[in-house]
C-alpha cells in the first residue's frame, strides 16, 4: 500500500509545524521553504487538514498556521484521512471466484494492520525522532 502524494505532503507540513512549535502562525511560505513542497499544492493541502480541525489559521500580517491541538494528539492516521478521506475496509462480500476469497482476506488484513500502525504514530513521536536524527523504530 502506498501513501499518497496528498498525504505525505501534508504529515511532512504538519510535522514542520510541530517542529517549530510556536504560538505564532507559520506562513505558507514559510512551510513551504522549510519542506521544500510547492506552495500552491501546499496551500490546498492545509486547507484540507483545516477543515478537518487538525490546524487553525489567522489571515493578513502575521498569519499563517498552527497546530489546533497538542502534537501528540494528532496521529498520521488522522492526517491522511484528512486529506484522502477516511480509510475504508475492502467488502468483505466475497464473489467465490477462484483465489479471491483468499486475497480479499488479505488486502483487509494488510488494510487494518497500516491503520493500525498510522494510529500509533503521533506527531510529537515524529517530531522527537527527527530531533533525534531519526534512529529506527523498535
Amino acid at each position: 500500500m502506498k501513501v499518497s502524494t496528498r498525504g505525505d505532503y501534508a504529515a511532512r507540513a504538519l510535522i514542520s509545524l510541530a517542529l517549530h512549535d510556536s504560538e505564532h502562525p507559520t506562513s505558507v511560505k514559510e512551510i513551504a521553504e522549510r519542506t521544500n513542497l510547492p506552495q500552491p499544492y501546499l496551500e490546498q493541502i492545509l486547507l484540507a487538514v483545516k477543515g478537518a480541525g487538525l490546524v487553525r489559521s489567522k489571515r493578513g500580517v502575521g498569519g499563517g498556521y498552527v497546530l489546533a491541538r497538542p502534537a501528540n494528539e494528532i496521529t498520521l492516521a488522522q492526517v491522511l484521512a484528512a486529506v484522502d478521506g477516511p480509510f475504508t475496509a475492502l467488502p468483505t462480500e466475497h464473489d467465490h471466484c477462484e483465489g479471491h476469497c483468499v486475497l480479499q482476506e488479505v488486502w483487509v488484513g494488510v488494510s487494518q494492520e497500516m491503520r493500525d500502525q498510522l494510529d500509533t504514530h503521533t506527531l510529537a513521536d515524529l517530531v522527537a525522532r527527527t530531533r533525534a536524527g531519526h534512529p529506527a523504530q523498535a
